[in-house]
């Protein structure tokens, strides 16, 4: 099984998020993790990505997205972020445990 994943032009980190989001959202099947995150969640991602985007390519741009790595990498190195990304992460790690709870990304 192959999953294709797109990215954001305007974010490599929004990217990130969606797969993270969509990682599990398709089984035995090629497909887009933009069409398989409700449209609510991937606007809630896209406003993390867009706060902690700068922060992300700093610390994270070598981690993998996929499995709450991304956002592992951001609280692991939250006390050298951006104060807005900061106080941006317990929003996403409600979104990663929503995500989880309603089957878009795995457990």
């Amino acid at each position: 099984m192959r999953i294709v994943f797109t990215k954001d032009r305007r974010s490599p980190f929004a990217g990130s998020i969606l797969v993270a989001l969509g990682a599990a959202a398709s089984w035995g099947t090629t497909a887009s993790a933009q069409t398989q995150v409700p449209q609510e969640m991937r606007s809630k991602a896209m406003s993390l990505a867009q706060v902690c985007r700068t922060d992300y390519e700093r610390h994270c741009h070598d981690v993998q997205p996929g499995g709450g790595r991304v956002l592992g990498c951001l609280s692991a190195n939250a006390g050298k972020l951006s104060p807005p990304c900061r106080d941006a992460l317990p929003d996403a790690r409600a979104l990663a445990s929503r995500a989880t709870a309603t089957g878009v990304m795995p457990k």
